[in-house]
């Protein structure tokens, strides 16, 4: 797999060693990222990208970040990595600190990759068997802290899948462990809203804007409407489920639990109309009023 790597302004070889081991996202995770789908050599999305990197990084506490250089060095990679590339992440760190939670009071470090890993086209999901803490300090922010979706994901691979769908503390359908979910039913397309302790994904916000303009019945479901229980509706083929991420875009869930399913007549439409609209627009602006 090819792999292109700047880390604070300089290029490096994917084997290099461009970061401190005493980094504070490495030694205790403190630190947030975004990854991005490329195509033609430029990253979609890359202002709402941005955006929600600087709101996870103030979540954070993490301060001194600069998006311009952020974007500079997205830009650098693509031009040296080129067509091949299909994703691009950012990783933002709190730089470097002791060997304890507490922060150094250093500069952030700043690393882009670029790679051309493979597309996933299909996903399978099982329902984790643990849940997401909505009340978390950390609820909602795409942080490097990410042990307890690794562990979700191997479970998921274990059983034969490649997502993890996730309930909150209170039973709710919350989000997958790199995706968020939708759910059709009764004749409309549902998402958890962020409220559950979901991350606001990029593709989950496009799929609502766009879907609505299209006249797509889509919209946020109610507090508490979602109930994890949703899913037997949904294995039973009284429902149906999709989840969207930066590099899967929207996908009707083929199987859960093990079960194969159908996809949904809107989600299938929803899913259509987020391909076409992402190719027309490759980089949407900031929600407008």
């Amino acid at each position: 797999m090819s792999v292109v790597v700047w880390v604070n302004g300089v290029l490096h070889p994917a084997d290099g060693h461009g970061i401190s081991p005493l980094d504070h996202g490495f030694t205790v995770g403190d630190g947030v990222f975004e990854t991005m789908a490329a195509s033609g050599g430029a990253p979609f999305a890359l202002q709402r990208h941005l955006m929600r990197l600087d709101y996870s990084a103030t979540r954070m506490g993490i301060t001194g970040l600069d998006l311009d250089h952020v974007r500079r060095g997205v830009e650098e990679v693509c031009a040296t990595g080129g067509d091949g590339l299909t994703r691009v992440r950012v990783t933002v760190s709190s730089g470097g600190g002791p060997l304890s939670s507490a922060r150094g009071g250093a500069a952030p470090t700043v690393v882009v990759v670029g790679a051309d890993a493979p597309a996933q086209t299909e996903c399978r999901a099982v329902r984790a068997p643990w849940k997401r803490n909505e009340r978390s300090a950390v609820a909602g922010v795409k942080t490097t802290s990410y042990a307890e979706n690794v562990v979700m994901l191997a479970y998921a691979r274990e059983k034969g899948a490649d997502e993890a769908l996730i309930a909150n503390t209170h039973g709710h359908l919350c989000e997958g462990t790199a995706s968020n979910v939708f759910i059709e039913r009764h004749g409309e397309i549902v998402t958890p809203p962020l409220a559950s302790g979901c991350l606001p994904g990029i593709t989950r916000g496009l799929a609502l804007e766009w879907g609505a303009q299209a006249g797509i019945p889509v919209r946020v479901s109610a507090p508490g409407e979602l109930e994890m229980s949703v899913l037997d509706a949904v294995t039973s083929g009284e429902a149906f489920a999709a989840v969207s991420s930066s590099t899967r875009g929207l996908q009707c869930l083929v199987a859960l639990d093990g079960l194969d399913l159908a996809a949904g007549p809107l989600l299938t439409d929803l899913a259509r109309e987020y391909a076409t609209r992402s190719l027309q627009d490759p980089d949407p602006g900031p929600i407008r009023d």
